[in-house]
């Protein structure tokens, strides 16, 4: 039985593959204020092998300190939008503090019992958009993207231990969880106030909704699979993507751009 770490794990993609894990590994999952702690209870009540903890990974990292993993996953993220140009440099300094810096903490954290006791992993969830940056979400697509190349980085480093320690990484396109369509509508917090793209607003507004009808997968099959894979295989590849046309067309935008 694999003891598994897994945070963000409040709801969207992670669910499914929680279900599948809690079978024959003990669990520790992790959100970020105590209503979801509640919540999250409450789902798991008849589950032995879970254990729900609140923990904000900018700041309460030392609740996990002597807990003993098998497998870390970095789960835990954040979405902040708006235009490079005008979002406040608060709200990007967010996007580094939870989804980069906080990410390489707990992994220093983590990983140093599992070299000491010569084997783990360690599976990081990036995302499509560190390939595939969109317009107003620079933000977030430049977190995920310092957090790719972290993992690619803690792969080479990785293979030069003593110890046997797998790093890996998941990049998920666009999935309908309702993190997107939050994502995308922080930004009108200020920009609805003073913005540069002030007389485009409804414009901007229509075309991501449509972007989003029209692209995000409702099925969550093809990465809860991929993730489990990740996490489960004894074997894993170093990256995995899904769906399969969002990362192909990241692919060719890269070839281009």
């Amino acid at each position: 039985m694999k003891k598994i770490l897994i945070t963000g794990a409040r709801s969207g993609m992670i669910y499914p593959v929680i279900q599948r894990l809690k079978k024959n590994n003990y669990l520790y999952v992790t959100v970020h204020t105590d209503s979801e702690v509640k919540r999250i209870k409450k789902i798991y009540k008849d589950d032995k092998n879970i254990e729900c903890l609140r923990v904000d990974i900018t700041k309460d990292l030392n609740k996990l300190n002597n807990l003993d993993i098998d497998v870390l996953v970095c789960n835990a993220a954040i979405a902040e939008s708006g235009s490079l140009f005008e979002i406040p440099l608060d709200k990007v300094k967010d996007n580094f503090k939870v989804n980069v810096f906080s990410n390489l903490d707990l992994i220093q954290r983590v990983s140093k019992k599992m070299i000491e006791k010569g084997e783990g992993r360690i599976v990081i969830i990036s995302s499509l958009t560190s390939k595939l940056p969109l317009p107003f979400l620079g933000s977030y697509s430049g977190a995920k993207a310092a957090l790719s190349v972290f993992a690619r980085v803690l792969y080479y480093e990785s293979k030069l231990l003593a110890s046997k320690i797998d790093i890996v990484l998941v990049e998920p396109g666009l999935y309908k969880t309702g993190f997107n369509k939050l994502a995308f509508d922080k930004k009108y917090d200020f920009m609805d106030y003073a913005s540069f793209f002030d007389k485009q607003l409804e414009l901007i507004r229509s075309l991501e909704n449509t972007y989003l009808w029209l692209f995000e997968k409702r099925s969550l099959r093809s990465i809860t699979k991929k993730i489990y894979e990740a996490i489960t295989t004894p074997r894993p590849h170093y990256r995995y993507s899904a769906p399969f046309f969002h990362n192909l067309f990241a692919k060719i935008f890269n070839l281009f751009y």
